[in-house]
Order: structure tokens, then C-alpha cells, then sequence
């Protein structure tokens, strides 16, 4: 008879006791499906004694997750902590180190250190799986090494982090501040513990790396990531792009270009009729475009403990069936250096500015975009005070470089009042 598959897990919180329930729940199941008996050997976590809702006496516990990668009784090692570094990335490379499969929901680690643990793994001949690290539930990783694997990929987009999108469509549907929804998304428990990881952009930052070493061939780059949070979209911005037939949403896009790897994650203004502008709530989407099989849309829950944990256990049934794929869809010594390049792809902007009340101050900001070769589509003037007026532009289509240099230029006209906001319209 086919022995268990034998799994140690480190890290017990949301997702860890998500797929604690499954093993537990679904035992029947997941051996139909497998051939093969999926048992927990052992678990880790910061506090023993913490209630977690479910019995964990049928256990080992190790104190030490590195102790836990190591454990004879384990075939698979769970990395459910978190972290760029510190135990996660310890305990990852011992397992590694020891022959054992790794699947891991950790997208920092990934996005950091992806190459070299892949290249780790693939030397002791085992998996490294991660389909939770990318939108939960939604098997996106899956479908670029596997489904699509007969596409050349062209493009891939999304909105990846749930709690902006939470912010976002809170925002407008509510009519609310940004600082009031962001409140509200803490005490809802959305944000991180650092919550710049979400509204910053980061943690959709981590997760667009990896998906753009899959799609294009490329080793993992967090740092050629152009990223820019959603801190400074206001209610105003929302409704001037609503009244425009747009939404705002925090978009991760990366593209093969004549100039390299084009990545970005950035708020972007999107039409409110295309997948991506109907995205509500919490709700992840990834949108994959390849040259056979054409435009593709993932959509579902991006976070909790029922998907993430799902995804989790989808790779594990994988390493159970004796299925073997490379880390990132090819073997790592044939990932190529990503060349990072600013978008080159021309595309048109909203322009959000707080103007001096005084005559002349539009004929200079027109002046300056002109100089930097940007026409203007629209313009109109949103409202005023004693000193300031709210002026709002919709620019033709124009590369970042030309905007940049026309953002740069625009303080010595000492006109502004506040810093622009200027946010790509994107066709999706």
C-alpha cells in the first residue's frame, strides 16, 4: 500500500488551522483524489497553549519550525508564518537542506528570495509550491505552469490585495474618506500589522513578482517593481472617475516590452464596465492574456481561511499525486536576468491639481504640459475656495517618462497649491 503523505506545518493562525480542518474533514476525499492518505505528523507555532478551535492532541508539536522542517515523520513542509526572513526563511531552506517538499503561502519570501530557493529545491529534486502566496483562493499560479504552459504570455493584470479593494468600493459606495474607510478596514481586521504592506502597495507588489517570473521567464524582481499605494486617491478622485464611466482600482500590471520587464502596481483608473471595474469588496481578480488562448479572467476570494487554506491543500494533493514542476514553470538555471523598464507603453492620465486662485495659473500648467509633449483631452475646473481651485485633466495618450518630466517641471510655476495626483487610465 502507498505510504501517507506525512505533513509538518509551522504556523498555525488563520491558514494553518484552515488546513488542519481540511486534512481533518476531508480525509476521505483527499485520499480519492490523491491515492494516497494525507496525515499531519507535527505542528509549530509561537504559543502551545493558545485555543485555536480545534484539537491539535494528535499532533507532535516542535517548539522550533527549523525542528519541524527537519522531522523524520515529515514529507511535506507547510510554511505558514510569514516573513521575508527570520524562522519562515530559516526553516524553508532546512526543509529544503533535508529533501523535504515545501509549500508555503509566504509571498515576501517569495518575491525576495524566490531565486535561490528555487534553485535550492530543484537540487534536492523536490517541490516548492506556493499557489496560496498569489490572490488565495484562486489557482492563478496553476494555471501559468500548467494550463497555460502552451501560451506565450503577453500580459498579465490584476487587483491583488482584497483590503484595498475593500477601501476603494467602501469609499464610493459610502461616500467616505479614504482615513474614515481605512479605520474601518483595522478594526474590521483587513489590514496587516503593518499596514503600509497593503495601502502601500507592497504586499500586491510581492505577489505581481512572482506572477511576472512565471509569465515571462524571468527571475523573481521585487526591487524592478514600480509601486505606488492608494494613501492619496481621495473621495473626489473617485467620483470624478465614476462620472467619467471609470473606477479606481490598485492594479498590478506587468508586460514584456522592446525595453524590458514592465512592472507596475499603482492605483489606476479602469472602465467601469470591464471585469476589473465590476470587482467588489474583498474580491481578488487576475486577468492572464496569452497569444493562443487569448484573454482569460480569474476571479474569487483573495484571502481568509477556507481559500487560502484551499490553495494550500491543492498543492499538497499535487506532491501527493508525484506531480513535478519547476519552481517558477521552467528549471531556474534557465530563468533570464529581468531587465526592469519604466512603461513605455503610451496611455492616457487623469490629473488631479490644487491651484492658486489667480489669473493665468491654468495657462501655466497647459504651457508645461505642453513643453513636455502632452496634450490635453479635457479640463475642467472642479471647485474653489478663497485661495485655491480643484482643477481636473484628462490628458491624451502619453508615455511616464513625458508626465514625469512635466511633474517635475510644474513646482517652479508656483501655481500649485498641493502636490498633483496623476493616476493611468488603463484599457482592460
Amino acid at each position: 500500500m502507498t505510504q501517507p503523505l506525512r505533513l509538518g506545518i509551522a504556523g498555525l493562525g488563520t491558514v494553518g488551522i484552515g488546513v488542519v480542518k481540511i486534512v481533518k474533514q476531508q480525509a476521505e476525499l483527499l485520499s480519492a483524489r490523491t491515492g494516497r492518505k494525507i496525515e499531519i505528523s507535527a505542528v509549530s507555532a509561537r504559543t502551545r497553549d493558545k485555543d485555536r478551535g480545534v484539537s491539535l492532541s494528535g499532533f507532535a508539536w516542535e517548539d522550533d519550525p527549523v525542528a519541524l522542517a527537519t522531522r523524520d515523520d515529515v514529507d511535506v513542509f507547510v510554511e505558514l508564518m510569514g516573513g521575508s526572513d527570520g524562522p519562515a526563511k530559516a526553516a524553508t531552506e532546512a526543509a529544503l537542506k533535508a529533501g523535504k517538499h515545501v509549500v508555503t503561502a509566504n509571498k515576501a519570501m517569495l518575491a525576495i528570495h524566490g531565486q535561490a530557493l528555487a534553485e535550492q529545491a530543484e537540487t534536492a529534486g523536490v517541490n516548492l509550491r506556493y499557489e496560496a502566496a498569489v490572490a488565495g483562493g484562486i489557482p492563478v499560479i496553476k494555471a501559468l505552469t500548467e494550463s497555460l504552459a502552451g501560451n506565450q504570455i503577453t500580459r498579465v493584470m490584476g487587483v491583488m490585495n482584497g483590503t484595498c479593494n475593500y477601501i476603494l468600493t467602501r469609499m464610493e459606495s459610502a461616500g467616505l474618506p479614504y482615513e474614515t474607510v481605512f479605520d474601518e478596514a483595522n478594526a474590521l481586521g483587513y489590514l496587516e500589522a503593518d499596514p503600509t504592506l497593503d495601502v502601500g502597495g507592497i504586499d500586491a507588489g510581492h505577489k505581481l513578482a512572482i506572477l511576472a517570473a512565471i509569465a515571462f521567464g524571468t527571475q523573481v524582481d521585487f526591487n524592478g517593481i514600480e509601486i505606488e499605494g492608494i494613501e492619496r486617491v481621495s473621495i473626489s478622485d473617485i467620483r470624478h472617475a465614476r462620472d467619467m464611466g471609470y473606477r479606481i482600482k490598485l492594479l498590478g500590471v506587468a508586460q514584456m516590452s522592446g525595453r524590458g520587464l514592465e512592472c507596475r502596481m499603482s492605483p489606476c483608473l479602469v472602465p467601469s464596465n470591464s471585469p476589473l471595474g465590476s470587482l467588489e469588496g474583498p474580491t481578488n481578480m487576475c486577468i492572464l492574456e496569452g497569444d493562443s488562448v487569448g484573454q482569460i479572467v480569474l476571479r474569487g476570494a483573495g484571502a481568509g481561511e477556507g481559500p487560502t487554506a484551499s490553495a494550500v491543500m491543492g498543492d499538497v494533493c499535487d506532491i501527493a499525486r508525484g506531480l513535478k514542476i519547476a519552481t517558477f514553470g521552467i528549471p531556474a538555471g534557465q530563468l533570464q536576468t529581468a531587465h526592469a523598464a519604466r512603461s513605455a507603453v503610451p496611455a492616457p492620465y487623469y490629473l488631479r491639481m490644487e491651484l492658486a486662485d489667480k489669473p493665468g495659473a491654468l495657462a501655466k500648467v497647459a504651457t508645461v504640459l505642453g513643453e513636455a509633449g502632452i496634450s490635453i483631452d479635457r479640463m475642467r475646473q472642479t471647485g474653489h475656495d478663497e485661495s485655491t481651485a480643484s482643477v481636473l485633466i484628462v490628458t491624451h495618450k502619453c508615455t511616464r517618462d513625458s508626465l514625469d518630466a512635466a511633474l517635475q517641471a510644474l513646482p517652479a510655476t508656483n501655481v500649485l497649491a498641493a502636490d498633483p495626483v496623476a493616476l493611468r487610465i488603463e484599457q482592460v
